[in-house]
């Protein structure tokens, strides 16, 4: 199974071209939902956190009130690495097991996804076959980020600038996606990217099969 990991920074449209491959048939394990299991009511990952953070990090109802705790953590870098120290380990052990999941499959996919927005700040790119980098123009995604998410400029700004950049990520991308038009014009770029991760996936098949039958032992008589 190709294991493709699909990244890109805030506001730059992963999540959607993430969309459009679950609609042509790949199986999309999302890093966030993940991080949200980490982090339920009543885990260890929510307990650490309370105790790092304090209280006012929670809902009404004892959950995470993401939105507080990002607002602590995205202007204070020693605060994002310990919220990543607890975070981290978790989600990276539930992307492994949703994978497994998948491969022993009756019908394992050739290929799968995995939507991670830290996927480079992490080190996770060296953990998948393949490495797929959604860009977008920045005014874009500030744009996109004020219209979708409620942000105020200078929130989407700080958020960006907590992530890698785009040369960052790019230097570790296999394949690179331009999210400079409409979604008709990015589910034609995730038509594309799918015909050639399937071409990817045969060709690693076919060179694991190779590889099978050259390290297999001789039979009979020698010529």
């Amino acid at each position: 199974m190709l294991v493709v990991g699909l990244t890109g920074g805030i506001g730059s449209g992963k999540s959607s071209l993430a969309t459009e491959l679950a609609a042509l048939g790949l199986p999309v394990v999302d890093a966030d939902e993940v991080a949200r299991r980490c982090v339920a009511p009543g885990t260890a990952g929510l307990a650490a956190i309370v105790d790092r953070f304090g209280t006012e990090v929670l809902a009404a109802d004892g959950s995470l009130d993401r939105p507080a705790l990002a607002a602590l953590v995205f202007v204070d870098a020693d605060a994002r690495r310990d919220l990543e120290a607890i975070t981290h380990p978790c989600i990276r052990a539930g992307v492994d097991a949703d994978l497994e999941a998948l491969r022993v499959r009756a019908d394992r996919p050739s290929v799968a996804v995995v939507e991670h927005p830290l996927l480079v700040e992490t080190g996770g790119h060296a953990r998948v076959d393949v490495v797929v980098v959604v860009e977008a123009p920045t005014e874009d995604r500030v744009a996109r980020l004020v219209r979708e998410r409620g942000m105020t400029e200078a929130g989407a700004r700080d958020r960006m600038a907590a992530q890698a950049d785009d040369a960052t990520r790019r230097a570790v991308a296999d394949h690179v996606v331009v999210n400079d038009g409409d979604r008709a014009a990015l589910a034609s770029h995730a038509a594309r990217l799918l015909a050639v991760l399937h071409a990817a996936a045969g060709a690693a098949e076919a060179s694991d099969a190779t590889d099978g039958a050259d390290g297999a032992p001789e039979t009979g008589e020698p010529r």
